[in-house]
């Protein structure tokens, strides 16, 4: 079929059913529609199609079998790897019209969504029934709960309540056969075999589309607390863990470096947190439910100092100051974005965290004197964002070129300490060919195994995590 019989029968078989879904070829909708935050690869889909129900999906992948179509799933179209960007003519299937809850059971704690429901739509509605949806991270106020999924996303707070796979009781997908699985059921006990669920978690819609999910959700948090600590040292980020761990749950540890703050004040919305500077600096989260929780908060501060491990510190005194406390963290990514940065999402166990950060520092440092060098991330959880910035004098391209050449001493060392090329952010095009730093030959051939049995014809988001 050429493109133009292609697009007409795709516009057929969206007319089927009782809800008529889109099919969009507007040069503007090809180019929003076609990316993600990568801005690496130019997009260039075939056209764009907007179902409305999973039955629409299954004869759509049905009809890209039978006439080997291309097919790309896209969510919110936030992604930093290129999982879901349509680079060769591919047709994106982009679930923005299938974002209905459909189902909600207070008894079980469970709500029934479809893929295209935002994150942040998915906490209001938790947050609307007393509970609680912990998966957070900058952009939930536009991805996706099916591109979440697909890349298991993480955020901030997983070192108390995990990543999304977490808090999965059941997914509906259509394979890239075009059959339609109902698995796990919902259940909390389920032991029958294989959980294919947990397949298309992580997968980044190589195997399939995920059309809906029923999410796990908990009882709210009660008084969260935020408190910023400025550090003497990077190794002090683990002293301050330990101390801390030891005698409070925190909901949250992450960390940022005194240039990555630099930037989020010169935009004027937030404040420094105290007048100290530091090298880098801490942001802790727990639930402070009692007056025993705070005193045991501030002796372990004052502990930390006379440690020489923290040379100053604030603790938030209500939800609007820990809020404000949350933007020096959050607004990072926006506050650099101007600057074009080249991103690694990188990981390894908590305890390596400061030698192996410091051993990458010292690498990019040593052969990008001249590019600035932005670090912050989970570090709670051993998740770390490597973020060089390009020089305004210089070429996008040029500066790709260059920071791609780093690559390989990096993920050297991240394959020397058994961390991850990507803890949180998926393979996609940017890291595939770097999978072997994490994943051994015979992994990658179980992989690929795996794909030829759920997408025999390769239709399905050919060409990300491997070829």
């Amino acid at each position: 079929m050429n493109p133009e019989q292609i697009i007409s029968s795709l516009k057929e078989l969206m007319a089927t059913g009782e809800a008529a879904g889109k099919v969009l070829t507007d040069p503007a909708d090809l180019e929003n529609y076609g990316k993600d935050w990568t801005r690496i690869y130019p997009p260039k889909p075939l056209a764009i199609v907007l179902p409305k129900t999973t039955e629409q999906v299954q004869a759509l992948v049905q009809f890209a079998n039978e006439n080997r179509v291309a097919l790309v799933p896209s969510g919110g179209r936030t992604g930093l790897s290129a999982g879901a960007v349509a680079a060769n003519g591919e047709v994106v299937v982009a679930f923005d019209n299938m974002n209905r809850i459909l189902d909600f059971n207070a008894s079980d704690r469970i709500v029934r969504c479809q893929a295209g429901v935002v994150t942040e739509q998915l906490q209001n509605f938790a947050e609307e029934n007393g509970l609680y949806y912990p998966v957070d991270f900058a952009s939930a106020g536009s991805s996706q709960l099916g591109g979440n999924l697909s890349t298991n996303a993480g955020g901030i707070k997983v070192i108390r309540y995990g990543m999304s796979r977490d808090w999965v009781a059941g997914l509906k997908v259509v394979t890239g056969k075009g059959d339609i699985l109902d698995l796990n059921k919902d259940l909390a006990k389920n032991n029958t075999g294989y959980d294919l669920r947990h397949l298309f978690v992580g997968a980044e819609g190589t195997l399939g589309f995920i059309t809906e999910a029923t999410m796990k959700l908990s009882r709210k948090p009660d008084d969260l607390t935020v408190l910023v600590l400025g550090l003497n040292d990077l190794t002090n980020t683990m002293d301050v863990l330990q101390a801390f761990q030891k005698q409070i749950d925190l909901t949250a540890y992450e960390f940022f470096s005194h240039q990555a703050m630099g930037h989020v004040l010169a935009h004027g919305q937030v404040q420094a947190p105290f007048d100290t500077e530091a090298p880098y600096y801490a942001l802790l989260e727990f639930e402070a439910v009692s007056d025993q929780v705070m005193e045991d908060a501030m002796n372990l501060f004052e502990q930390c100092v006379e440690n020489g491990w923290v040379l100053d510190g604030v603790i938030s005194q209500s939800e609007t100051q820990a809020q404000n406390l949350w933007q020096l963290r959050e607004r990072i990514s926006e506050s650099i974005a101007p600057r074009t940065p080249y991103k690694n999402d990188i990981s390894v166990v908590v305890s390596k965290v400061p030698g192996f950060l410091q051993e990458i520092d010292a690498v990019v440092t040593e052969h990008y004197p001249d590019f600035e060098i932005i670090w912050f991330g989970h570090i709670g959880d051993g998740n770390l964002h490597l973020n060089i910035l390009k020089p305004e004098d210089m070429a996008k391209e040029d500066f790709f070129e260059k920071c791609q050449q780093v690559n390989k001493w990096v993920f050297e060392i991240v394959e020397r300490y058994q961390g991850s090329v990507s803890a949180e952010h998926g393979v996609g095009m940017t890291k595939k060919p770097y999978l072997q730093y994490t994943r051994s030959e015979a992994e990658i051939a179980y992989m690929k195994a795996i794909k030829q049995v759920f997408d025999p014809n390769g239709i399905i988001n050919p060409g990300k995590i491997f070829d």
